[in-house]
C-alpha cells in the first residue's frame, strides 16, 4: 500500500468512530486486531473486544469527536496525531472502577499508530495524555 493508502485507512477508522459506526470499525481491523491504549494501560486483543472498548469510550462522551491534525507513514504503519474533544456525560469504565459523568469539556491530544495488513488494521497503539484528560474531568488536582 501506498503511504498515502496507509493513512487513509487509519483515518476511516477515526472516521467510523466519530459516526459510531461499529460496523464500518469491524470492516477495518483483522480477525485477530490488537488495540493497545497506552493511555490507560489496557490491551484489548479481538474485534469484538475493540469494538466493546470503543463503544465504552462513546457511552462516557456521546458527543467524542477525533480530529487528525497531522499524518504520517512508513513501512506498513500509519501514524495519526489526533485531538479528541468531548463532554463526560456518561459512566467512564476504567481499570480503577467507574467514574461518574462529570459534566467537564476535555480536549486532549494523542499519537495513534496503525500497523496495516493486507489493508486492514492489525495492531494500533493509541498514546494519549491521560494525565491531562483527568485533570479536565476534576478527577485530578491540577
Amino acid at each position: 500500500m501506498s503511504e498515502k493508502e496507509l493513512i487513509q485507512t487509519a483515518q476511516s477508522l477515526i472516521d467510523a468512530f466519530n459516526r459510531s459506526d461499529w460496523d464500518g470499525c469491524k470492516a477495518l481491523l483483522t480477525a485477530n486486531s490488537v488495540y493497545d491504549e497506552v493511555g490507560t494501560s489496557r490491551r484489548v486483543e479481538g474485534v469484538n473486544d475493540i469494538i466493546t472498548s470503543l463503544q465504552g469510550w462513546k457511552e462516557a462522551m456521546p458527543d467524542v469527536k477525533g480530529t487528525v491534525t497531522n499524518s504520517f507513514a512508513s513501512g506498513n504503519t500509519a501514524n495519526l496525531e489526533v485531538t479528541w474533544q468531548g463532554t463526560h456525560t456518561g459512566p467512564l469504565q476504567t481499570p480503577s472502577g467507574v467514574i461518574e459523568a462529570t459534566g467537564k469539556q476535555q480536549t486532549t491530544r494523542s499519537s495513534f499508530l496503525m500497523n496495516i495488513e493486507g489493508g486492514k488494521i492489525g495492531e494500533s497503539k493509541n498514546y494519549f495524555d491521560m494525565l491531562s484528560f483527568l485533570q479536565q474531568l476534576d478527577v485530578l488536582q491540577k
